[in-house]
């Protein structure tokens, strides 16, 4: 795992940190891990495979949809760039 340091923390600041982890029963450490987990992955976050699901259903795509859709899809494979 991963450290952080954090430098110049204000006073108050890490008073409010530890305040903070006492009243949810965590340390301050562990509080910090909280906060910053649920500030960069919020749980309203869109998940892009759900939002793609979530669409398919909406319109109505069913299995036969998607396997037309292999069928037509052209699999001749890529040809590798080149640089001449």
């Amino acid at each position: 795992m991963a450290m952080l340091t954090v430098r110049n923390l204000p006073d108050d600041v890490h008073r409010a940190l530890r305040v903070r982890a006492a009243q949810h029963g965590h340390s301050t450490e562990a509080e910090v891990r909280e906060i910053l987990a649920s500030a960069v992955k919020p749980e309203t976050r869109v998940r892009v495979g759900e939002a793609l699901s979530e669409l398919g259903r909406k319109i109505g795509l069913t299995n036969e949809d998607f396997e037309g859709l292999d069928r037509a899809r052209d699999k001749t494979p890529a040809e590798p760039l080149r640089f001449e």
